[in-house]
């Protein structure tokens, strides 16, 4: 059995007297947050925030780790058990028009709506414990 570890992060971000998330769109029918795998020698905090500023063009603050998403998937013919740690972060500064050639694209979303809106089941219950949390961003 082969394994992965990822990490991925919820930037939050008070506008308009609103609590919004940062998500993006890998393909354009998914809406997902940022996450990736680290770099040799990285930990996953340090990569839950190089993923978030490459993937939508962010700089963010962590504050705290928010849990992990665990799933199967296959490659070429082999499954793979894939961890995803996520941390609760902060917006510091940056424009989604910085992001990288990864994604589609980046976009704010109101975190009370993300629940629903996110594409994978693992990342609704994250936005949902942050949602709980009511952390200011």
């Amino acid at each position: 059995m082969k394994s992965e570890h990822s990490a991925g992060g919820l930037v939050l971000h008070l506008r308009d007297d609103a609590q919004q998330l940062a998500v993006v769109r890998p393909r354009a029918d998914r809406l997902a947050l940022p996450k990736g795998h680290p770099e040799p020698g990285e930990t996953l905090e340090q990569a839950a925030l190089r993923e978030v500023l490459e993937e939508t063009g962010l700089t963010a603050d962590l504050l705290e780790g928010l849990g992990e998403v665990r799933y199967w998937y296959s490659l070429a013919g082999e499954r793979v058990r894939k961890t995803v740690t996520f941390f609760l972060c902060r917006y510091r500064s940056g424009s989604f028009a910085d992001h990288d050639d990864e994604v589609i694209e980046a976009l704010w979303i109101p975190l009370a709506e993300a629940p629903k809106r996110l594409s994978y089941r693992g990342e609704r219950e994250m936005a949902s414990k942050a949602l709980a949390r009511g952390q200011t961003g």
